[in-house]
């Protein structure tokens, strides 16, 4: 590898957008269709069939998805749920958003996800669901948590917002290992709409009142009333939300999905990549991906250790200062001012986590001559640091 410290730009992700994209966009647009209809129910269609899903409902982000399934799995006022507090702070705000309260749970500090150990502690007579993460696209331990859901009684909802392509014991994330899981669709994932989200289940019942409950609880959708040969008279049965996709986004999700597998193998390949060449740098952890579960490396998360001769926080610094973006790793949820209280010493991982993590950067388009610059000034920084 040669020496390639010329200063240069290299973002921490860029969504990869083509000319499928833009005709699949350009199209619709042309359809005279743009709001909720036929390219969502295709997109819908082809999701499902993608991940191994009965059924898949689209929304307007993960965040909608998570509060609606919440509410469609039984979840209401007063009522507890676990999740992680490693996590973007959607997960807790979907919990708040349904009145329940989120109990945080400490994560494993090798994965990164939820500890099943630590669940059952944490239950109480008030507890109704498990909201469990599959972090940065690495798969949560789904055996070990739906056994424990199943002994307490307790609903499991996967929050998949990174997750897509993963896979745990072979089967795709999204393919019903709980009760439902919810996709993000957001510009840093590996597949975008722009923004949007998607919700698996392997219930028909459920998915049909999913539908409903995105738009506002009508009994019959704008497609269907539209597509009728006789007058379709809708009905509003309880209260819903605006919680739909447009034809633009499903679109663009249909053409995005058309090359998920190309771009699950190249991020693959370009993780394996940095873990290879910075094995160079003894403080520095690479991403773990245990025996029965599939990273899709939605982002390539790395620890500095202990006895790192440098901080995170400098170790960004240095780089940006470089051209390159990077960002810190997964947020402590508890650490932020509407969720403070007493968790810390219950999640010392979590914490561990939070203050020790950073993401490098990683995209469909990254070049090697991209990831060789950032390999090579995290070499260089290191050398300095440890002078």
């Amino acid at each position: 590898m040669s020496a390639i410290l010329q200063s240069r730009s290299v973002p921490v992700a860029r969504p990869s957008i083509g000319q499928d994209e833009e005709n699949a966009l350009l199209g619709t647009l042309r359809s005279g269709w743009v709001s909720q209809g036929a390219r969502v129910a295709e997109f819908e269609t082809k999701f499902a069939e993608y991940v191994g899903a009965s059924c898949a409902v689209a929304v307007s982000s993960c965040t909608t998805a998570l509060h609606l399934a919440l509410l469609a799995v039984g979840v209401r006022p007063g009522d507890e749920v676990l999740c992680p507090s490693l996590s973007f702070i959607a997960t807790a705000n979907a919990i708040v958003h349904a009145g329940a309260t989120p109990i945080f749970v400490d994560v494993d500090s090798s994965t990164y996800n939820v500890d099943p150990n630590c669940i059952e502690r944490a239950i109480t007579a008030r507890t109704k669901a498990i909201l469990l993460v599959h972090q940065v696209g690495l798969p949560a331990e789904l055996n070990e948590i739906r056994d424990i859901a199943s002994r307490h009684g307790l609903v499991v909802v996967e929050d998949a917002a990174c997750a897509i392509g993963a896979e745990y014991n072979g089967a795709r994330i999204g393919r019903p290992q709980g009760v439902i899981a919810c996709f993000s669709f957001h510009p840093r994932k590996i597949l975008t709409t722009g923004e949007g989200g998607m919700i698996t289940s392997a219930d028909e019942k459920l998915a049909a009142r999913l539908r409903r409950l995105r738009q506002h609880g009508m009994s019959v959708s704008d497609l269907a009333r539209h597509g009728s040969r006789t007058v379709a008279i809708e009905t509003y049965d309880e209260i819903g939300f605006n919680y739909r996709m447009t034809d633009l986004q499903a679109a663009v999700g249909c053409a995005q999905l058309r090359r998920l597998d190309e771009m699950l193998a190249k991020r693959r390949a370009l993780a394996c990549r940095y873990t290879e060449h910075l094995a160079t740098v003894p403080w520095l952890v690479p991403p773990q991906e245990p025996p029965g579960l599939r990273h899709n490396y939605q982002s390539y998360m790395v620890r500095l250790t202990s006895d790192a001769p440098i901080g995170r926080d400098q170790l960004m610094q240095e780089l940006l200062d470089r051209g390159i973006s990077t960002r810190r790793g997964i947020m402590a949820i508890h650490r932020e001012a509407p969720y403070r209280g007493d968790w810390d010493l219950l999640l010392p991982n979590t914490n561990a986590a939070t203050d020790s993590t950073l993401i490098l950067p990683l995209f469909h388009e990254m070049t090697e001559d991209d990831q060789d610059y950032v390999i090579e000034c995290v070499n260089h920084v290191s050398q300095l640091a440890s002078r």
